[in-house]
């Protein structure tokens, strides 16, 4: 009888009890003189003593202010430590701190500072070409509950931070005491497709244990140091990043307000990091950079690559010019907190790009029948599932959008489209709704896409379906060519996959772009590519 695709991720280490701000006093307990966050464009620098210290001045401001167990704060800011600070601060006296992203303009704003029922906002005060002051008085009148705005870097900030002058140590403690590890601490809107995002909500339970056992997996101690240019407002930074170094004893390093490949690298060599996230497209502008030979690296060990598959010959020279050989590929989702699975530092080459690691500890996965919601055999492509103490608590205020994900057995149903492997590991095929269905064949773009990254004349490709009045649907290849005065035709795309690719998964339509439309945490807009050729 064939083993099914279920998997239970096992380890020996269990899971935290703590909230996020008792994690934090035993960090700052423990390791008081090491360094805990550096921040490079700034030059400031702050020791576990000094960051908890700040952390509790401004909670005890929050506190002053009015800020209630549960009410909502909203940080709308580019990365930068008071980010980290609000993210601490909040967690220490209960209220759900709400992410919003830098890249929101006035509609998108009111949304979320209107269905979060946000009351007190800190937000960057210019931001690329955003002036957040001047959006924020835009949409004020459309949001009852805004009861204060806070800017970093203005003397509205040092107002707030004034506000921590009548309360006591008694008082916070007393607040933090309140508290349990399974209350809400923060909602992350995640970037839908279709109409407005929806709000996962996250306890303290959630995202502290996420962040900590990503940082086990890949060794973190409180000798690390974390070069963080992904950005905080998305799990990748401020769970995977700040909660999974702080949890440890390791040091945050930002390189810089958003990503900036020479500066990221810069922070690297300066500030002797062990560790750098990124999505792929992120390392491939680093390892592209003209100077990139010029940079000492030699001090890092592991990463973070996560966010869209990795081509094979990246992920070769990670490891070989930017000494990354523990460098984990993780997968997962806003709803999940976010890592579900995760390759390990001893992991071969073919783990680390075939597939998206197996299980953390404590977590459950499985592959189902899209249809029929029954577990399939290994080998065979359905829906990922999984369940554990990940799972969001629901979509903030969205009780039947909760439920169209959620199942009654606390199964969250990813819409990706996987296969669990034999020896337990998960590789990600595609997208239900990326799903090409051509003349009643079933068609995974991705299986295309990594055939595709082999030809000589490509240096990156998405695969979409497009109608087609014969077939249902036809596959379109959006290829980025390595040499744009010499580009592939159709022909030799065909030409290339005739031999090794079944006929029905062959491109027949072409098109040649200079890049790919994405989303601010570097994913690609299918969506988009798909409406464009339609």
């Amino acid at each position: 009888m064939r083993q099914l695709s279920y998997v239970h991720g096992t380890g020996g280490t269990p899971l935290l009890g703590d909230t996020i701000g008792r994690n934090l006093g035993r960090a700052v307990d423990a390791f008081p003189e090491r360094e805990a966050l550096v921040d490079v464009p700034s030059g400031r620098r702050w020791t576990y003593a000094e960051f908890g210290a700040a952390v509790d001045e401004l909670a005890k401001a929050l506190l002053g202010s009015g800020v209630a167990k549960g009410d909502r704060v909203g940080i709308w800011a580019i990365n930068c430590p008071e980010w980290v600070l609000v993210q601490y601060a909040t967690a220490r006296i209960g209220a759900i701190m709400v992410n919003i992203n830098p890249a929101y303009r006035a509609h998108e704003l009111a949304y979320v500072l209107d269905q979060a029922g946000i009351s007190l906002l800190i937000a960057s005060l210019v931001h690329k070409t955003s002036d957040y002051r001047a959006l924020v008085g835009q949409v004020r009148g459309r949001c009852p509950a805004l009861r204060a705005v806070h800017y970093i870097g203005d003397p509205s900030w040092d107002e707030l931070l004034a506000a921590a002058g009548g309360v006591g140590d008694a008082e916070l403690a007393a607040r933090e005491a309140e508290l349990s590890c399974d209350d809400p601490v923060n909602i992350q809107y995640t970037s839908g497709t279709t109409g407005f995002p929806k709000g996962a909500t996250l306890s303290h339970h959630n995202i502290l244990n996420n962040g900590y056992f990503v940082g086990e997996m890949i060794g973190y101690t409180e000798q690390d140091r974390v070069c963080l240019p992904v950005p905080f407002y998305h799990c990748f930074g401020m769970v995977m990043g700040n909660l999974g170094a702080i949890s440890h004893g390791a040091c945050i390093v930002i390189p810089a307000p958003s990503f900036d490949p020479a500066a990221t690298l810069r922070a690297v060599a300066e500030e002797r990091c062990t560790s750098l996230y990124g999505v792929p497209t992120m390392f491939i502008a680093e390892l592209n950079l003209p100077d990139f030979a010029t940079y000492e690296l030699s001090s890092l060990r592991t990463g973070i690559m996560a966010g869209s598959p990795c081509p094979v010959e990246v992920m070769k020279r990670v490891v070989a010019e930017m000494n990354m050989a523990e460098v984990s590929i993780c997968y997962g989702m806003t709803e999940t907190s976010p890592v579900s699975t995760q390759t390990r530092r001893d992991d071969d080459l073919e783990r680390r790009t075939g597939t998206v690691g197996r299980a953390l500890p404590h977590i459950e996965v499985k592959v189902v029948d899209p249809v029929t919601g029954v577990t399939l055999p290994r080998g065979e492509a359905g829906e990922l599932c999984t369940r554990g103490y990940g799972v969001m608590l629901g979509y903030w205020d969205e009780p039947a959008k909760t439920a169209e994900v959620i199942d009654a057995g606390r199964w969250m149903h990813t819409g990706d489209l996987a296969v669990i492997r034999e020896d337990g590991y998960a590789q990600i095929v595609g997208r239900i709704k990326d799903m090409i269905i051509r003349g009643g064949e079933n068609v995974y773009p991705r299986e295309i896409e990594e055939f595709l990254y082999s030809h000589p004349k490509v240096a990156d490709v998405q695969v979409v379906g497009v109608p087609d009045e014969r077939y249902g649907e036809e596959i379109l290849a959006c290829v980025i060519p390595r040499d744009p005065a010499d580009p592939p035709t159709l022909d030799d795309i065909a030409g290339y996959c005739r031999d090794e690719l079944a006929h029905y998964k062959i491109p027949r339509r072409l098109e040649i772009l200079e890049g790919f439309p994405m989303t601010v945490s570097g994913k690609v807009r299918k969506v988009e590519l798909r409406e464009r050729y339609a």
